[in-house]
C-alpha cells in the first residue's frame, strides 16, 4: 500500500504487484514416468492424493491384457497389482479367458491432465466390459474399443451385454478388498434384475458414463495412515429410489454450479509435494 500512496502522491497511479497463480498440480504431474523410491503408500482422498512407491503392472498377465499403454496410466499400488491378478483368474471360472484392464494411475498417482478425478492413490483401475479373448498386439491394445453396453441414456443392447465381461462385476464386488464399483445406472439395474438380493449389489453404484468398463476402487491397504476412504455405501443393495432417480430427469438438468477449478498442490497432503520432488 505504501508504493500506490507514495505514487499517488507523485500523481503516477501504480496498481499493487499481485501473486502469480499456482499451477495446476496435473501439469507437475503429467511428465514424470518413473515413481518415486520409497515405501509403498497411498496418500490422501481417491480424488485429492498421490502415490509413493507405485508399481508398473504387467503388459500381460495369466488372465489380463493391460490396454491402451500409451497413456502411462498402468501403474498403481501393490495392493492393486495383487488385485487384478486374483481377480482377473477368478474371471476364467464365470466363463471368461480373462479380462481386458483399462486405467490404473501415473507413476506417482497425483491429478491426471484428462479423463479422470480419481485414480490419484493407486487404488482405482477400469475393467473393459469386453473380456480378453485374444492376446492383442501392440497395435491392438491402442486401436481396440471397449463394449459400449448402454444405448442412449437407459437402453441396454442386449448383445452386447451378452459378450461383455458383466458377470466379473459381482466377483469384484465380493473380494474383500473392494470398496466400491461404479457403473452406469443402466448396468446396476440388470444387475439387480440379474442376482436380487444379493449382498454385493451394495458396492456396485450408479455412476455418470461408465458404460463401456466398470470401474473398481480399492479400499486403503492396512498400515497406510495417510491414505483417506470414502465413507462406505449407504445400507441395503441399491436397488430401490436411489436407483429409480437415475431414471429421471433430475440428473441431467444442467448444472448451475460454477466449473470446478484445476487442483494445486496445496489441495494434496504436504507429503504429495516430497513425493512429486523425489528421484
Amino acid at each position: 500500500m505504501k508504493r500506490v500512496i507514495l505514487a499517488a502522491v507523485m500523481g503516477i497511479f501504480v496498481l499493487p504487484l499481485q501473486a502469480a497463480e499456482p499451477p495446476a498440480a496435473k501439469e507437475l504431474f503429467k511428465n514424470i514416468e518413473t515413481p518415486s523410491r520409497a515405501n509403498p503408500q497411498s496418500l490422501g482422498g481417491y480424488a485429492k492424493g498421490c502415490l509413493a512407491g507405485g508399481v508398473r503392472l504387467f503388459e500381460d498377465g495369466p488372465a489380463w491384457a493391460a490396454m491402451r499403454l500409451s497413456r502411462g496410466r498402468n501403474w498403481g499400488h501393490p495392493a492393486l497389482a495383487d488385485f487384478i491378478s486374483r481377480f482377473s483368474e477368478a474371471s476364467t471360472r464365470a466363463g471368461y479367458k480373462g479380462l481386458l484392464i483399462g486405467d490404473l494411475g501415473r507413476p506417482r498417482g497425483g491429478p491426471m491432465i484428462s479423463g479422470h478425478r480419481s485414480h490419484q492413490t493407486g487404488l482405482d483401475v477400469d475393467v473393459w466390459l469386453r473380456p480378453l479373448t485374444e492376446r492383442p498386439s501392440a497395435n491392438q491394445r491402442e486401436s481396440w474399443s471397449s463394449y459400449d453396453v448402454v444405448k442412449g441414456r437407459s437402453t441396454l443392447d442386449r448383445e452386447l451385454w451378452e459378450k461383455s465381461s458383466w458377470r466379473a462385476i459381482g466377483l469384484a464386488a465380493q473380494d474383500p478388498a473392494v470398496a466400491r464399483i461404479f457403473v452406469n445406472a443402466t448396468i446396476k439395474r440388470e444387475l439387480c434384475k440379474a442376482s436380487p438380493g444379493a449382498k454385493w449389489l451394495r458396492k456396485v453404484r450408479p455412476w455418470w458414463g461408465h458404460d463401456s468398463h466398470f470401474h473398481v476402487r480399492l479400499s486403503c491397504p492396512a498400515g497406510v495412515p495417510g491414505c483417506v476412504d470414502q465413507p462406505a455405501p449407504p445400507p441395503g443393495h441399491g436397488c430401490g429410489k436411489e436407483l429409480a432417480w437415475w431414471f429421471t430427469d433430475e440428473p441431467y438438468k444442467p448444472s448451475d454450479k460454477p466449473p470446478r477449478k484445476d487442483l494445486t498442490m496445496a489441495d494434496l497432503p504436504n507429503a504429495c509435494q516430497t513425493v512429486l520432488d523425489a528421484e
